[in-house]
């Protein structure tokens, strides 16, 4: 009688949790932050591949230029010309891998800033709407019913837009 009883007050008190769950991916993927973060690290990107296509096409001008001429050329400046486009080639492979280097590490920052970002509205929102518990990653299952993702994404698209 007394489990009963207690079981009934325990029922009744986890009645009266607020619970709610957050997609941080789609979080993620649906804010104005992502889409304006993704924009800016694109152009980053572009400028710097550009840069490193015409590396690669002046290393392959010169190659064509040895394959081409050189039977007209002595044999020192053919030495040169191989020269060349040996360092040419290491400096293009050491620019490649500085820039994969250097976008990991930009795509890691912008997904940490973002991560604050998002992790910041969900305790806005968890504290403003009263949830005792709020429930992301690892989750098997969950009634949409409680999913607040829309609420982060909207409270995202608030901040973005008051920059």
């Amino acid at each position: 009688m007394l489990l009963c009883a207690l079981l009934g007050q325990r029922a009744t008190l986890a009645a009266d949790y607020r619970i709610a769950v957050v997609n941080p991916n789609r979080v993620v993927e649906q804010s104005p932050q992502y889409e304006a973060a993704r924009d800016a690290l694109q152009h980053e990107v572009e400028d710097r591949e550009r840069g490193l296509r015409n590396q690669q096409e002046q290393i392959a001008s010169l190659q064509k230029k040895l394959e081409h001429d050189g039977a007209l050329m002595s044999e020192s400046e053919i030495q040169r010309l191989q020269n060349d486009i040996r360092s040419r080639t290491r400096k293009l492979k050491y620019a490649r891998d500085e820039f994969q280097e250097d976008f990991a590490l930009r795509q890691n920052e912008l997904r940490t800033k973002l991560g604050r970002q998002v992790n910041e509205v969900v305790v806005e929102l968890a504290k403003e709407q009263k949830f005792d518990l709020i429930l992301s990653e690892g989750l098997v299952y969950s009634n949409p019913r409680i999913d607040i993702s829309d609420l982060v994404i909207e409270r995202l698209k608030q901040e973005f837009n008051k920059k």
